[in-house]
């Protein structure tokens, strides 16, 4: 066997199912990657004593004959779930020491499949960005650079700590969460798969909120197959989340064989923006070609208010922001920093505990939402994004997948577009569309750019068919055959 840090969920499961390796093996394994690899700063908090016990729990269960889908396989989880007795940040200074006394759904329901934990996972704070370069805990470096040159490139944001570690082999498999396409975009600027289900499919209680009607939990793997596995583990309907909707949850690894022979797959014309790289195009266009050869029909569809969705996500997403981060205020969670009086406390407490960027977004937010304004701004956004949504429900009347690029550009250097916040929300185009119609997409490494970094396709399905959405995913990855990996420099 090579090394154990080389098998993927579903090898690993195979691997320990034959006895070839424990958990606690497997487990020390990644333990020993993610040491070596402080260098990409992909993880807040790394937890070798509580896996290792996970480990040993799970090997103990995997003799009692009791298998979960997950049983003994090592994940990360991005640091916006709430675990019970570990720290939880959100990447923020103002959650300082906090240490939530219950567990997330999603984590909850990954642990009662039997699945380790590794450690808490870096991201943008609040999950608002589009680099993973507003983090208090500092940037994660992406794993991939480019060649003779020394300077770092991001992963992609806001879960870029888990894009990270996937594509660095530091775990089998990881949580993220989506508000605007931060799965999907930080999958495609690493090389790895990630995939946004369908809004209501994974519970959002005890996820830290950024934009509620917009939030989603969903996997980072290497895989599309290893995709299927870890999100019917954490899928399912929880009544303590008004909106996690009350339906069967599919065998997902079980749908990938049906291919897309008999297919339909959509490709919107207003999808190719002004500017957009020609291997961007091209590599769209490879795309296509693999999906005809494997017998699916492609045809032309509209999706005509697409140039409306950005500014559309930038009213909605940060008046969302700006009331659910209302409650850190130096009472209740985390950080206080003493004045005057009370008011004092709290504007002293969120001066000092928000970065630049959150205080962007709660100031937007509040904007759009104050008297006056609410009407021209905010309800018109909520109108935009209903024709949004109505131009995809008119779209999937004709095809079953809808295929795009996931990302207008390959990874860009650290610090490039921190000062231009525009340039960096430009980053979302392809994938925000989805995000406010609340559907499930997918991002399948696909090819490599010129400058030998990773690209990714991404494929939209209908509400809750996650199931052709895996199908159509599948396709792509054994059509695109993506087998790179960045050489592992942070070892040296």
């Amino acid at each position: 066997m090579s090394q154990l840090t080389d098998l993927d969920i579903a090898g690993a499961r195979d691997a320990l199912a034959k006895g070839e390796c424990s958990s606690e093996e497997l487990t020390s394994a990644y333990l020993e990657a993610i040491d070596a690899a402080k260098a990409l700063n992909a993880f807040i908090t790394v937890l070798p004593g509580k896996a290792v016990e996970m480990a040993k729990e799970s090997d103990a269960r995997r003799k009692a004959g009791e298998v979960g889908a997950l049983e003994g396989v090592p994940l990360a989880i991005k640091d916006l779930f709430c675990t019970e007795g570990v720290l939880t940040t959100a990447a923020s200074h103002i959650l300082d020491g906090f240490t939530p006394p219950y567990e997330s759904t999603v984590t909850a329901n990954l642990w009662g499949q039997g699945a380790v934990l590794l450690g808490k996972t870096n991201l943008d704070e609040f999950a608002m960005g589009s680099s993973n370069e507003t983090s208090y805990y500092g940037p994660v470096r992406n794993p991939w650079t480019l060649d003779g040159a020394d300077a770092g490139l991001v992963p992609g944001g806001s879960s870029g700590g888990s894009a990270a570690a996937v594509a660095a082999n530091l775990c089998a498999g990881a949580t993220g969460t989506d508000t605007g396409g931060s799965i999907r975009q930080p999958a495609a600027l690493t090389g790895t798969v990630g995939m946004k289900p369908t809004y209501g499919r994974c519970s959002r209680w005890g996820t830290i909120a950024f934009a509620s009607s917009l939030d989603q939990a969903g996997p980072m793997t290497r895989t599309v197959r290893d995709a299927a596995i870890m999100l019917g583990a954490m899928a399912g309907h929880d009544p303590k989340d008004s909106t996690s909707i009350d339906t069967p949850v599919p065998d997902y690894e079980a749908a990938l064989e049906g291919g897309v022979k008999g297919l339909t797959v959509g490709v919107p014309d207003e999808y190719r923006i002004d500017g957009m790289p020609k291997e961007i195009e091209d590599l769209w266009q490879q795309g296509i070609e693999w999906l005809k050869a494997q017998g699916a029909e492609v045809k032309t569809v509209s999706l005509k208010r697409t140039k409306y969705a950005l500014p559309t996500y930038y009213i909605v997403a940060p008046a969302e922001a700006s009331s659910n981060l209302a409650r850190y205020d130096g009472v209740r969670y985390g950080l206080r920093v003493p004045g005057d009086d009370i008011t004092g406390m709290y504007e002293n407490t969120r001066a000092e505990g928000f970065g630049a960027e959150v205080k962007r977004r709660i100031l937007i937010g509040t904007y759009v939402l104050s008297a006056g304004y609410y009407d021209a701004y905010y309800l018109q956004a909520q109108k935009v994004r209903t024709l949004i949504a109505q131009d995809f429900a008119e779209a999937f009347s004709d095809v079953d997948l809808i295929l795009t690029p996931t990302a207008p550009e390959p990874a860009f250097g650290i610090g490039t577009k921190t000062d231009d916040p525009l340039s960096m929300y430009l980053n979302d185009v392809f994938t925000v569309p989805a995000s406010l119609a609340g559907l499930p997409g997918i991002s399948v490494p696909s090819g490599m750019s010129a400058s030998g970094l990773p690209l990714g396709l991404q494929l939209i399905g209908k509400a809750f068919d996650e199931e052709t959405v895996l199908r159509g995913g599948y396709a792509l990855e054994q059509a695109a055959g993506f087998t790179g990996k960045p050489s592992p420099w942070w070892r040296s």
